[in-house]
């Protein structure tokens, strides 16, 4: 759900998916390995520093899981965990992200952080979704922790890495600070990473696509998530890395938007998919968006875009308290943040039920 508030920096939808179906599609998995180029984006999403990874990132839809508590403990709820996990794997979604915004990640330990990713690799598993690729929220304030948290998310079970920069010491960086650090993270990182560009989240820090561009040279540097919601910035990026896209297996490098109210738009703009917490809510309705867009039928694409940007406005609005709240309303789970972040009122629960009421209507339809 990205930041939308404000306009985007300059320059800066019969049956839905099943699952199995993204096993047995058209589009060859083994199309997103690693395909050496001339133009220097050798990335990929299979391997890096001689080490092969598993399950590929396919275009498509990833979730970043929110991360559900004990009501009275705030500890983990381990159970919930799992079951949400396989819930959206069933419902077609390329892969999950754990440890990102949407999963509270800065109110976990490194401890826990490492069992919810655990809980959801081995509910994939169980449930026969081993294929399906974890991305891991990695982002930390020093360039050592950032890299170890990327050596446990691999022991965890994470397949690929989201780094945010850091930015508590902002004020104190140079012109190369940022760079530097991703460059340094990528090359000690067992696993690949993903660049995170989120403003909001980071005192403001927002890559431009030159910088993007420039760090996706990186062998071990797969793609990017824009929360920042700037689809000239994706393009850019798609068309400079020659991403990967649903027709076309590209660089392999995964240029990604980060949220659901551009998942069409993304696509049409070249880029590669959407890793989006609106997918939490309605996993099914972001998927069948992608297979129109993929059918060709854009004026039911369009349509459909439409409802989900609309529950995606709501999704922005109440940010996780309000996702968290529409989940237990409409769905029976989904519970309360942990503190600091306030349990909503009586009139915020009827406010969020009421403002994903028209998409989760869809989502139950499909």
């Amino acid at each position: 759900m990205a930041p939308h508030k404000s306009d985007s920096p300059a320059g800066s939808y019969t049956d839905s998916f099943s699952a199995m179906s993204l096993m047995s599609s058209s589009v060859n998995r083994t199309q997103y390995m690693r395909d050496p180029i001339q133009d220097g984006f050798e990335t990929s999403s299979v391997e890096s520093n001689d080490m092969e990874i598993r399950r590929p990132l396919m275009p498509g839809i990833y979730v970043p899981t929110v991360t559900f508590f004990k009501p009275i403990t705030e500890d983990l709820d381990l159970e919930t965990i799992a079951s949400h996990a396989v819930r959206l794997a069933e419902a077609g979604v390329a892969g999950l992200t754990t440890q990102g915004s949407n999963g509270e990640a800065v109110h976990l330990s490194h401890r826990e952080r490492d069992r919810v990713t655990i809980a959801t690799r081995k509910s994939l598993d169980d449930a026969g979704f081993g294929f399906m690729p974890i991305i891991v929220g990695c982002g930390s304030q020093s360039t050592r922790e950032t890299i170890e948290l990327c050596h446990e998310a691999q022991a965890a079970g994470g397949d690929y890495a989201l780094v945010l920069p850091p930015a508590y010491y902002k004020g104190l960086f140079n012109q190369d600070s940022v760079m530097t650090f991703f460059r340094d993270v990528a090359s000690a990182s067992p696993i690949p990473i993903l660049i995170y560009n989120y403003p909001g989240a980071v005192s403001g820090i927002d890559l431009s696509s030159d910088a993007i561009i420039e760090l996706a040279k990186h062998p071990n540097v797969v793609g990017c998530k824009l929360t920042c919601g700037n689809t000239g910035k994706l393009n850019r990026i798609a068309a400079a890395t020659r991403a990967a896209t649903i027709p076309e297996a590209g660089s392999g490098f995964m240029c990604m938007g980060g949220s659901a109210d551009f998942i069409l738009q993304t696509f049409v703009g070249g880029g590669s998919g959407c890793i989006g917490g609106l997918a939490n809510v309605a996993p099914k309705a972001c998927v069948k968006l992608v297979q129109l867009y993929e059918e060709g039928n854009f004026k039911e694409a369009r349509k459909l875009q439409a409802i989900v940007a609309r529950g995606d406005w709501a999704a922005i609005q109440g940010g996780l308290v309000g996702t968290k709240c529409a989940m237990q309303a409409h769905f029976g789970y989904g519970g309360f943040a942990r503190k600091p972040l306030p349990k909503p009122t009586k009139d915020e629960v009827r406010r969020w039920r009421e403002g994903f009421q028209e998409l989760v209507d869809l989502e139950k339809s499909l």
